[in-house]
Formats: C-alpha cells, sequence, structure tokens
C-alpha cells in the first residue's frame, strides 16, 4: 500500500472510533477527552492526506516564480 491509502485507511477508522464516541461523548471527561482526541487525530491525517496529494514538481515551480503580494492599502489606492 502507499502513502495515500494508509493514511485514507486511518482516516476511516478514526471516524469509525468517533461514531462509536458520539453517544458517549457526554457521559464523562474521559470519553469527551478522547472524542476531542480523535478529532484532532483525524483533522492532522487529512492534512497529511492533503499535503501527500499535492504535486510536488508544481508546487515547486510556484515557490520559485515570484508573485506581488496584495497590501491592504492596494484596494484604497486614490486615483
Amino acid at each position: 500500500m502507499n502513502e495515500k491509502q494508509i493514511l485514507k485507511k486511518q482516516i476511516q477508522q478514526t471516524e469509525l472510533q468517533i461514531k462509536k464516541l458520539t453517544l458517549h461523548s457526554t457521559d464523562s471527561d474521559v470519553c469527551s477527552d478522547l472524542y476531542n482526541s480523535l478529532i484532532l487525530k483525524k483533522a492532522v491525517l487529512k492534512k497529511q492526506l492533503e499535503e501527500a496529494e499535492k504535486n510536488k514538481v508544481i508546487e515547486k515551480i510556484k515557490s520559485l516564480i515570484p508573485h506581488k503580494e496584495k497590501l491592504i492599502c492596494d484596494y484604497f489606492h486614490s486615483v
């Protein structure tokens, strides 16, 4: 399995655990903390998957091309 497939499988497993804990997340502090940590873990896994799906070559090219950042004062340029 490649990295993307592993991350997708981990996200699915985390979602399953979250579904199971949803009913008990208000029962105790331990369940609530575990629920919150699983939500955080899922977010981290999704971000890692997003990074893995990016095309590295295109990202390198984009970083090399200079671009002018807009400043807030550019929107209020007087004529």
